[in-house]
């Protein structure tokens, strides 16, 4: 059996990316699983163990860290992790399915450098940063502080954007998935990308 591929998709906030992904996740052509990530934070109300996130106390998380066991984590706050476990890539592809990953820039950079050309990285983008600005404000769930925030993090992001495989411009959501899903398929299917 053929081990599956990994693919990588990171943008800023308000790029679509989740829309994008949840878009091609029921594209039977792909086989695409989706990564559960791990956490240290408590399960919420209905999360199950294995299916929403794998829940880790911080010591068992901090262990895993020191034994290699992540192909990429983050501390967003102390002691509030998040990481994608080097086991779930493995069973997944081990299994000739592909993978998908919802990461961020810079966990995406560092999943091409172990895996290289078993993933393609694809890194979403506005427009320009003044629409991503106006769709972050639209959307109206965030404090005008923390919007300014978002964008200077995508100013970041955009900087980074060259290190990619692949970029796609959302101007229009419908022509940004039917680019996605060509992409995907190219890939899963070994052609050119």
């Amino acid at each position: 059996m053929n081990k599956g591929k990994i693919i990588v998709v990171a943008a800023p906030s308000g790029c679509g990316k989740s829309t994008i992904i949840n878009a091609v996740m029921d594209d039977a052509d792909l086989n695409l699983g989706f990564s559960v990530s791990a956490t240290t934070r408590s399960p919420r109300p209905g999360e199950i163990d294995g299916v929403n996130y794998y829940f880790m106390t911080e010591e068992a998380f901090r262990d895993t860290i020191a034994e290699g066991g992540f192909i990429e984590y983050e501390e967003v706050y102390p002691g509030r992790f998040y990481g994608t476990l080097r086991s779930e890539i493995e069973r997944i592809t081990a299994s000739g399915r592909n993978i998908i990953l919802d990461l961020d820039v810079n966990g995406a950079l560092g999943v091409k450098k172990l895996y290289g050309s078993q993933a393609l990285t694809l890194f979403i983008e506005p427009p320009s940063l003044e629409e991503l600005r106006r769709r972050l404000e639209f959307r109206g769930t965030e404090a005008p502080e923390v919007v300014d925030v978002r964008i200077d993090r995508a100013q970041y992001e955009l900087s980074r954007a060259p290190e990619f495989d692949r970029r796609i411009v959302n101007d229009r959501l419908d022509l940004a998935i039917k680019q996605t899903r060509n992409l995907f398929e190219a890939f899963v299917a070994g052609g050119k990308i």
